[in-house]
């Protein structure tokens, strides 16, 4: 849920300004590249709700091995251990295959992967029992899983922008607070193999094991 609406006559300056201040960084540019690509239409900056996209995203979901649950998440999960709610919008249906990949193993089976009720979940305290994973962990997960489901989108074309706007990357501009965070991100997506050295989303999942994964984050 965005925090703070930006407005689209004041989104080219702090574009260029992301931009500038990530230059220094070969990929992390080329990724800011890719989301920045397209601008969402309307005023509003909105998230797309594009027939066109939502066919996309449930494609790419069942590229992943996902079921698609024909229902609206606020009555049921967003995932439910085999399947994706197909009642969002596009951008959040592809967010669930950024969980996916970032998940543990032992995670990707279990209710909003374990790690509590989604904003969308309706079914919260069943998601809520499962819960494995809280508090900073469970924050740098959400983050890693919304830079891979952006760059995803970017990758089918669509306005991955209006996610990235969405999701609070731009929410604190170029604080170095804000830019180094980013950075971070991008860094753990190359890492563990989850995008390439352009940029792109790969098909890889999360190979270590939660307690390792945190551990190493810790020291960073």
């Amino acid at each position: 849920m965005i925090l703070t609406q930006i407005d689209r006559p004041g989104l080219p300056d702090l574009l260029d300004g992301f931009a500038q201040a990530v230059a220094g960084h070969r990929l992390a540019g080329a990724v800011f590249r890719r989301i920045t690509a397209i601008l969402p239409e309307g005023e509003t900056l909105a998230l797309s709700t594009d027939a066109g996209h939502h066919a996309q995203a449930l494609a790419l979901c069942r590229s992943f091995g996902f079921a698609i649950a024909l229902v609206d998440p606020h009555s049921y999960f967003t995932w439910d251990g085999q399947a994706v709610a197909s009642g969002m919008e596009p951008s959040v249906i592809i967010h669930e295959i950024g969980h996916y990949q970032w998940a543990a193993a032992p995670r990707r089976t279990v209710l909003d992967f374990g790690l509590g009720a989604g904003p969308e979940t309706g079914r919260k305290a069943e998601a809520n029992a499962v819960q494995t994973v809280f508090g900073v962990e469970a924050d740098i997960e959400e983050g890693l899983a919304s830079l891979q489901g952006i760059l995803w989108e970017a990758e089918l074309g669509q306005p991955a922008l209006a996610a990235f706007i969405e999701q609070n990357w731009l929410e604190n501009g170029v604080s170095l607070h804000n830019i180094g965070h980013f950075l971070k991100m991008v860094e753990l997506l190359a890492r563990h193999g989850l995008i390439d050295d352009q940029g792109h989303p790969t098909r890889a999942l999360r190979q270590q094991d939660d307690t390792a994964f945190f551990a190493a984050w810790h020291t960073l």
